[in-house]
């Protein structure tokens, strides 16, 4: 189910692809995460998608769902007053959160990239409608808003910088949002990410069906003598 997937490669039941090497960009087609049965996913995990779109939710969920770490890259990223950590800071607390074995993160920062991904097995993408996540940003930022919700580095959102500043994450979503959508694909296919697990979810309603599915790997039974029985 979290292969890439090819049109011209064997398919299984469920439509996956039964190889992951030499994917074109075009390639990537979207799951349909409401067939099939349970999924299994790898152990790191990231999520990655336009600003907005839901990914430190989802990468919560998967968290909880399979018992393992959340980490949200904009919490090592953001210091106080808005500002942004030093490339060498962000990539050594970058790389001092994955030392684990198992992990859900979320985050697009190209930054540390090259960290998040070499030890990923599988990456979430959530590539949703403009008009999903343009909906997303304002129910998000009137909550945070209004709510006075304290982000990253002590930090809050207000009416002004969120619509009228420079910085304004309506202007970087709508800036970003096509880059994003071609850039991904190209990225899934260097050779280099060649060993990632790529799942595809094009709506809200797709992330919800797919998550359903997701099921914690089963605990290792201990044989009789003391050892352990994979």
């Amino acid at each position: 189910m979290q292969s890439r997937l090819s049109d011209k490669r064997p398919k299984t039941k469920d439509g996956t692809s039964r190889s992951s090497s030499a994917l074109r960009p075009s390639s990537i087609v979207p799951l349909r995460p409401w067939e099939g049965g349970p999924v299994v996913v790898g152990r790191r995990i990231a999520v990655v998608g336009t600003s907005a779109s839901g990914k430190t939710t989802l990468a919560r969920r998967l968290a909880r769902t399979l018992h393992i770490p959340h980490i949200g890259l904009d919490a090592l990223h953001w210091e106080p007053n808005w500002t942004e950590a030093p490339d060498e800071v962000f990539r050594e607390r970058t790389l001092k959160a994955l030392r684990g074995d198992a992990w859900s993160v979320d985050g697009n920062y190209s930054q540390v990239r090259d960290i998040v991904w070499s030890r990923a097995d599988t990456v979430v993408w959530l590539d949703y409608p403009l008009q999903v996540i343009l909906w997303r940003l304002t129910l998000r930022t009137f909550r945070r808003v209004f709510r006075r919700e304290v982000l990253w580095g002590g930090n809050r959102e207000s009416i002004r910088t969120v619509f009228f500043s420079k910085n304004s994450l309506y202007v970087w979503v709508l800036t970003t949002y096509k880059r994003r959508r071609r850039e991904y694909p190209e990225l899934f296919a260097m050779p280099e990410h060649a060993h990632i697990r790529v799942v595809r979810l094009t709506s809200p309603r797709a992330a919800d069906a797919w998550l359903a599915r997701v099921k914690p790997p089963a605990p290792p039974h201990h044989s009789g003598e003391g050892g352990v029985r994979k």
